[in-house]
């Protein structure tokens, strides 16, 4: 007993000698952690890794829609689809005058010209040689002008056949520049070119499906009857509205039996 209380006396000392140092070596490492803290990552770094933490399951924002018309590649296989019911004149005369988003386009057959086709010495550049707007005619396309403007119908575009009746039922209507657009012209005379014709007319349309509006295409019976099946009367129209991959035919128009 005296043995073990002995050397509990000579080693207490030790012991507590090896606590103090001990805890001396602790108080300097954290005072040397405070003085000299431990390197941090770089700025770029620390960000990438909240982003991994923190990754939004939003979806990224949409680029804006690109205003560059794009042409179908198969403006060939788009039929022109009949509104379900056709909306009467007074609802298209409402589409045409508040279009919104939307593109229409109004099929216009050529006004009154007496006779049928063209004669035999037909020339392009010589309206002597065609069928013409009779005084009648003259005064039907005006009467259709003034439907427009009586309604406040803003037109953005007037294409018109190179056919000096078409053309002068654009001019006379006076709703805006005419230009001419060979798609249009007659191919009553020559009807290998309809096929080719159509499908320009189409894939016109079709790529303009971004620029909302009411543009007028002053044309011919068959190229109309080509293009909807329809057969319209001297100055009646046909009006299309115009999507990205389809048009849909919503309805026939006399405008000049609307001028008021």
């Amino acid at each position: 007993m005296l043995l073990i209380s002995t050397k509990i006396h000579y080693l207490l000392p030790g012991l507590l000698a090896a606590a103090v140092i001990t805890g001396c070596g602790f108080k300097a490492a954290e005072a040397d952690s405070v003085a000299n803290p431990p390197e941090s990552k770089p700025a770029a770094e620390l960000a990438e890794a909240d982003a991994v933490g923190t990754q939004s399951t939003s979806p990224p924002e949409t680029a804006p829609r690109s205003k560059t018309p794009v042409s179908p590649p198969d403006a060939a296989s788009v039929t022109v689809q009949d509104a379900v019911p056709p909306l009467t004149p007074d609802a298209l005369w409402e589409q045409l005058q508040e279009p919104g988003d939307t593109l229409y386009v109004v099929l216009i057959r050529h006004a009154l010209a007496p006779g049928t086709g063209d004669p035999t010495n037909f020339q392009l550049t010589d309206c002597t040689t065609q069928r013409n707007l009779s005084a009648a005619g003259r005064s039907q396309a005006q009467q259709i002008g003034q439907a427009f403007r009586d309604r406040h119908v803003v037109v953005q575009q007037v294409l018109s056949s190179q056919w000096c009746r078409c053309l002068e039922t654009a001019e006379l209507m006076d709703v805006g520049t005419v230009e001419p657009y060979p798609p249009l012209n007659s191919f009553f005379r020559d009807r290998s070119t309809a096929e080719a014709q159509i499908t320009a007319v189409k894939q016109y349309l079709l790529s303009q499906a971004d620029h909302p509006g009411v543009t007028i295409m002053v044309t011919h019976q068959v190229n109309i009857t080509g293009l909807t099946d329809i057969v319209p009367q001297s100055g009646e129209a046909v009006v299309l509205q115009v999507e990205a991959s389809e048009l849909t035919q919503m309805g026939q128009l006399r405008p000049e039996l609307s001028s008021r």
